[in-house]
């Protein structure tokens, strides 16, 4: 699990339990979306199992897990509608996936003593099959251990949390973000790389989803408009030309989140009046990008008055 960033005291509470065989049943591991909690979740299950299946190996447990054919694990997540790979995917895990862990729980794991059950995220599940999750963590079946990832564990049944030894993850700090990047995106040039450092807000999940998608023009676009007002509107028409085609959409979603980011990181280098003005600026782009969005509002003149409202900054 050495290639994970980030959260080292979360990581370190798991594996000194583990290797203290002082293993809780069931854990929750919480925080925001993205920042590695999913696949922390699946390295410390393979880690689970082979210890558990002892000379089966850890290469050998992970070959197995990730054909999805170990014995001894099973994953519930958002399935795609119509049995569709490429579709999308249901709004809920339901609780016919829940009652399917009924035969495994039935009998004894076949590797070894221990079997894990991971359920990426709990916040999926439809209320009855939340209902019937708790039954397992009640009377956990013998040997298993549950992993529950949360992205709002607020909204969970309190008896479900009250069930689980909870492990708290927070978003990566800017080292570790510029770290994980630079392993996922070896082929990204460093702007590139930077620009998704900032859009990510320590979530390398989120950042990757803006990837390939030239943030970094947009971060140039906003920084000219920032410093000079853009008086003659030459820089939000480029922008406007550029986001506004059907063709460009993830980019202009892509704005809509940068917009807010990039003022706040204005915010800690003003005072007074200016430091007023920056946070006034982030409360307009986020209403407006926000409005945009449920509102489907016309993209080319979202763009126009979200730089409009970047551009009072040279004030």
């Amino acid at each position: 699990m050495t290639s994970l960033r980030g959260n080292a005291a979360a990581r370190g509470a798991f594996q000194s339990a583990v290797a203290g065989g002082t293993m809780h049943h069931a854990w929750l591991f919480a925080g925001p979306q993205g920042i590695g909690k999913g696949s922390f979740a699946r390295e410390a299950a393979i880690d689970l199992l082979a210890r558990s299946a002892g000379d089966l190996g850890a290469d050998r447990t992970r070959a197995l897990v990730e054909a999805g054919s170990h014995p001894d694990f099973r994953v519930l997540e958002r399935l795609a509608k119509d049995g569709k790979p490429d579709g999308d995917l249901a709004r809920s895990i339901t609780i016919a996936q829940v009652r399917g862990l009924q035969p495994l729980f039935a009998t004894t794991p076949s590797l070894g003593p221990r079997r894990v059950v991971l359920i990426d995220a709990v916040d999926d599940l439809e209320r009855s099959g939340a209902n019937a999750l708790l039954k397992n963590l009640e009377e956990p079946p013998a040997g298993t251990v549950f992993l529950l990832i949360s992205h709002a564990p607020g909204r969970l049944l309190p008896t479900i949390r009250s069930r689980c030894r909870l492990l708290r993850f927070d978003p990566l700090d800017r080292a570790d973000m510029q770290a994980a990047l630079a392993g996922l995106l070896p082929d990204a040039t460093d702007d590139e790389r930077e620009s998704l450092v900032r859009v990510g807000g320590g979530s390398p999940g989120r950042a990757l989803r803006f990837a390939g998608l030239e943030l970094d023009r947009i971060d140039a676009a906003l920084s000219a408009i920032a410093r000079h007002g853009d008086r003659d509107n030459v820089e939000r028409v480029k922008l406007m030309r550029a986001l506004s085609l059907k063709a460009a959409q993830p980019r202009y979603e892509a704005f809509l989140d940068r917009v807010p980011t990039f003022i706040a990181e204005q915010a800690p280098y003003r005072s007074g009046a200016g430091l007023r003005l920056a946070l006034d600026a982030y409360d307009e782009v986020r209403r407006i990008a926000t409005s945009a969005r449920g509102l489907s509002l016309d993209p080319g003149t979202t763009v126009f008055e979200l730089a409009g409202v970047v551009a009072r900054l040279a004030r």
